[in-house]
């Protein structure tokens, strides 16, 4: 890849920490639904509506047909991110949004050394040390929630979110390959798709329509979904997947303030200190990557 001016890789990763707010959001919008209404039909019913959402900017950008290698990775993505979906949301639903989002920050550190070997991308000494301070942050928030009383249900919730950062950290490799093929519109209409297809598969057996009460709620985790997909592929176009994958770390910040305002979840000291070390992680992962030395050439 050349080398990107100073001001894109910055503005990518602005745009990046934008995405990943509104992302954050939508978890908010669907751990909600999913204690309503359950997981499988949240995630069904906010990917048929957002195949309708996503297609509106698709279309009026007059896009041409998808390239066959286009085709595929939209096909693999999406694949992915429905497994991937349904293992995040159903453990989501079981544990405290802080510590559902906190676990999947392993996710950014396979994904850095996943964009080296996949990618042939360069390891920058500024995303290594950031994402050091970020799992350290991690560690100091398990430890301090080592010691509660934790039941079954939140037992298998934290594996599979961890099942679920797995995945997500070769999606993020895709995310890459995928915006570099594809503009950002392109992504989102056929990750939506994709997504719906694969849940459809099981609608003979799982599928309840939604109280009317709860379609609000649908369309705008949809909505947020979308925007934050066109996001993170703008993004991930114009910067590195390895200078970029530290952003996933800001994500802490807004499940713990959305699980304290709409679920009621409080944030301890020891998840304060976590969240600081992953500040301090990511402000040092956002130094531009033309004004760092490769770890790994």
């Amino acid at each position: 890849m050349s080398k990107q001016p100073r001001s894109s890789v910055l503005a990518a990763f602005a745009v990046a920490c934008l995405g990943i707010a509104l992302f954050s959001s939508m978890d908010a919008v669907v751990k909600h639904l999913s204690l309503a209404i359950g997981t499988y039909n949240t995630l069904l019913w906010r990917s048929f509506a957002g195949i309708g959402v996503s297609a509106v900017p698709w279309l009026w950008s007059r896009p041409v047909r998808p390239s066959r290698p286009a085709m595929r990775l939209h096909i693999e993505r999406g694949v992915v991110s429905a497994v991937m979906a349904m293992l995040f949301f159903w453990g989501l639903a079981r544990t405290p949004m802080a510590q559902a989002i906190a676990l999947t920050f392993i996710a950014p550190l396979i994904a850095q050394g996943l964009a080296v070997v996949l990618l042939k991308e360069r390891m920058k000494r500024g995303a290594l040390v950031g994402s050091a301070l970020g799992f350290g942050g991690v560690l100091v928030i398990l430890w301090g929630q080592a010691s509660a009383n934790m039941g079954p249900d939140a037992w298998w919730g934290a594996v599979a979110v961890l099942l679920s950062a797995m995945c997500y950290a070769y999606n993020i490799i895709l995310m890459r390959r995928q915006a570099q093929i594809a503009d950002p519109y392109e992504v989102a209409f056929f990750q939506s798709v994709i997504v719906a297809l694969c849940l459809a598969f099981a609608m003979p057996w799982f599928a309840e329509l939604p109280p009317a009460r709860h379609v609000p709620m649908i369309l705008l985790g949809a909505l947020l979904a979308t925007a934050s997909l066109a996001l993170l592929g703008w993004a991930y176009a114009r910067a590195e997947a390895s200078y970029l994958a530290p952003v996933e770390f800001t994500a802490f910040i807004w499940a713990s303030l959305w699980g304290f305002l709409f679920f009621g979840e409080h944030v301890g000291l020891t998840t304060l200190l976590g969240a600081t070390l992953i500040v301090a992680g990511c402000l040092i992962a956002a130094r531009p990557p033309d004004l760092e030395r490769d770890v790994i050439p």
